[in-house]
């Protein structure tokens, strides 16, 4: 569909609206406020829906995109692509109504892409004045500032990308103070630092590796903020102001896509081609392998919750971990392939699968306790948002011709 045509029909495509107050929350980035997958305390979703039960609204998305939405000064941003070229659109929080649409490129897309992948996969990042875009065009990595009318700040090439599978680019930009952070991991790569007034380069370290996907996040962990990323059979932290190498141990596989998720001085990551493994590594300089094991978590990112390790993996099987020991507690086949990855909210695990399934359960350490099972179109793949007592979540219908949607749950 293209963009004109998605105009003409957005003030129908917004259905079961009603009026709601708007609180101050907002999910500026992948992973959230907390930047590990952990909703504000605030927040407080319901556990169930479907089409005809808590939604508040639903929004007609053009094209294809598995990028997640964040939310920013009430108004929904989220990318996509149509034949027409790469988009940034925002919604009303308040009734899905679209505030603006903004053209990142025009044309240029990938030639080839792996069937979980689009041309707008990664998702926008903001400091809650601008927001930042990451698009893959004509083989470069092009990052977009926007302010939030939707005008175009700045735009620049930080880099080139070609990916050695041909799969694509996925990884998201990470806000950090006064920059943000692009990744572009690929045998002549990069990891580097932008200011977020004007584009312009503070830092940049190469990344000659093999090609692999995971979004860079800063934690604090082991008493320091730290810059984490894994791929290239290693788990890397570097230094967010200067991106100097703090460590680097060895772990997961080659190729990953997962975001590292951590607790007090130890990170965890996964990682699923061509082997498949899950480590634990000290943060505090020694760069120690805890412990590790044969499972993987390749296209979702893993959650750490008091002790333990959770994750939904790509085959749709729930597994708990002891954060210090890496025991198993318990295994549970839930059922159908994962890209999207688990968020902590109001005491309870969400995890949508790529059927447009949500399961809601306890982060439980003694037993998997299952609370509800939702459906919502046929398709998911990006990960929900919790705003205030509100879940956004992203799928899409492919009975005859597809189409996205984006949905507000809530009572």
């Amino acid at each position: 569909m293209s963009i004109c045509r998605f105009l003409q029909i957005v003030s129908v495509a917004t259905i079961f609206s009603s009026s709601f107050g708007l609180g101050s929350s907002e999910w500026l980035q992948w992973r959230g406020p907390n930047q590990n997958g952990i909703a504000p305390e605030s927040v407080a979703p319901v556990t169930e829906w479907s089409e005809s039960e808590n939604v508040r609204w639903k929004a007609l998305i053009p094209g294809r995109g598995m990028s997640t939405p964040i939310v920013v000064n009430g108004l929904v941003v989220v990318t996509t692509a149509t034949e027409d070229g790469q988009f940034v659109l925002a919604y009303r929080m308040e009734d899905g109504g679209i505030a603006w649409k903004a053209r990142a490129h025009d044309g240029g897309l990938p030639e080839k892409l792996h069937k979980k992948n689009s041309a707008a996969s990664s998702t926008p990042a903001s400091d809650g004045k601008r927001v930042f875009v990451t698009f893959h065009n004509r083989e470069r990595i092009m990052l977009t500032a926007l302010d939030l009318k939707g005008d175009v700040l700045w735009q620049i090439d930080t880099g080139g990308f070609e990916c050695e599978y041909k799969f694509g680019y996925s990884a998201s930009p990470t806000v950090y103070k006064d920059t943000v952070i692009v990744s572009s991991e690929w045998e002549d790569g990069f990891l580097a630092a932008y200011n977020v007034a004007d584009g312009s380069e503070v830092w940049r370290v190469k990344r000659e590796i093999p090609t692999t996907y995971s979004s860079p996040i800063v934690g604090k962990v082991a008493g320091r903020e730290q810059l984490l990323l894994s791929g290239n059979d290693k788990v890397s932290s570097f230094d967010p102001m200067s991106g100097a190498l703090l460590w680097e141990a060895p772990g997961t596989c080659k190729v990953t896509c997962g975001t590292l998720v951590w607790s007090g001085d130890t990170v965890f990551a996964s990682g699923g081609f061509p082997n498949k493994e899950t480590v634990a590594v000290r943060a505090d300089g020694s760069a120690e392998v805890i412990w590790k094991n044969g499972e993987k978590s390749y296209e979702q990112s893993m959650l750490y919750h008091d002790g333990h390790v959770y994750t939904l993996n790509d085959n749709g099987i729930a597994v708990c971990w002891d954060a210090e020991t890496g025991e198993e507690k318990w295994k549970e086949r839930l059922g159908g392939p994962v890209s999207a990855s688990p968020i902590l909210a109001d005491g309870k695990i969400y995890a949508l699968n790529e059927r447009g399934i949500t399961y809601v359960f306890e982060p439980n350490p003694e037993k998997f306790v299952r609370i509800a099972e939702n459906t919502l179109g046929d398709e998911g793949f990006a990960t929900p948002v919790f705003v205030d007592d509100n879940i956004l979540i992203r799928t899409a219908e492919v009975s005859g011709d597809r189409q996205e949607y984006l949905y507000c749950i809530g009572k």
